[in-house]
């Protein structure tokens, strides 16, 4: 049992990690667009999609891991440099709908490429890793967990300490005093957008390897991510990371209940609203006393 529980442990970590990965590439892009981008599946399906085609070319598997990478790079700059500018003074809730709206069409183009069948992404990771108590945790697993401790971290100091990252948090306060000011706003977007291209790539490759591959499963895949930028606002790097593996983890534990693992795949709406309840908690008991 306690080996059982394990294993459904570390697999909830794996997949939190890449929750986690996905919420930070939401989070930096917001910050400096002030885009909530429900293509980041998508794109991420369309990275994890070509590295499959890739192999089956029977190429290097390097050559997969940086077509994927590289496809969900050109597709969120694509989306970044083209449209994106267009909406820059639109209210939030268009920029959002843009972005779905480009959702859509990447899993209708996926579609029609790729016809819907069962696949596997099968990684050289995968034939990897190692025992801990009795619970034996593969390359892949390892390479999320590692991936999304390491983006968090990286990124966190990208924010804080570099030039660019100053000017990320400059564009997130007010875009049009920011130009003013003399930041390159389109370079600073562009870089963003690149940013969280190359962690779509990232997180819908071990996606596609460690759960399924399949097109509208990896395009949906951000609506776990939004959970966890949800409960770090949109601001919080390190709070989304720890979003991301309660949501992994939880939902991974309710498959040990029967009764509730119908309904895990609930968990993370769950976690979002309990989450915003306890942090608006303050402000309620603020209105009651002005009242």
């Amino acid at each position: 049992m306690l080996g059982a529980y394990g294993m459904f442990l570390v697999s909830g970590l794996a997949v939190g990690a890449l929750y986690a990965l996905g919420g930070v590439g939401l989070v930096i892009l917001n910050r400096a667009t002030g885009v909530l981008n429900f293509a980041y599946g998508a794109i991420g399906a369309v990275g994890a999609m070509t590295a499959w085609q890739v192999l089956e070319w029977h190429l290097p598997e390097p050559l997969a891991w940086a077509a994927a990478i590289g496809v969900s790079l050109a597709l969120s700059l694509g989306f970044g440099l083209l449209v994106a500018p267009q909406l820059a003074h639109r209210e939030p809730v268009i920029k959002a709908v843009a972005t779905l709206g480009f959702a859509l069409c990447l899993l209708g183009l996926m579609n029609l490429v790729w016809m819907v069948t069962s696949r596997k992404l099968g990684l050289f990771s995968d034939s990897l890793g190692l025992s801990i108590i009795g619970v034996r945790i593969n390359g892949t697993r390892l390479i999320a967990l590692a991936g999304g401790v390491i983006a968090t971290v990286a990124m966190g100091i990208y924010l804080s300490k570099t030039r660019t990252g100053l000017l990320m948090r400059a564009l997130a306060d007010n875009r049009d005093v920011a130009a003013i000011l003399g930041v390159p706003v389109r370079r600073v977007e562009a870089i963003a957008w690149g940013i969280s291209g190359v962690l779509a790539g990232f997180t819908g490759l071990l996606f596609g390897g460690l759960v399924r591959l399949d097109p509208a499963v990896l395009t949906f895949l951000v609506i776990p991510v939004i959970a966890t930028t949800i409960i770090g606002r949109l601001k919080s790097i390190p709070v989304t990371f720890l979003a991301g593996l309660l949501i992994g983890v939880t939902e991974s534990m309710l498959t040990l209940v029967k009764p509730l693992a119908p309904f895990r795949v609930a968990a993370p709406f769950v976690i979002a609203t309990l989450a915003l309840m306890w942090l608006q908690r303050g402000r309620r008991l603020t209105f009651a006393g002005e009242d």
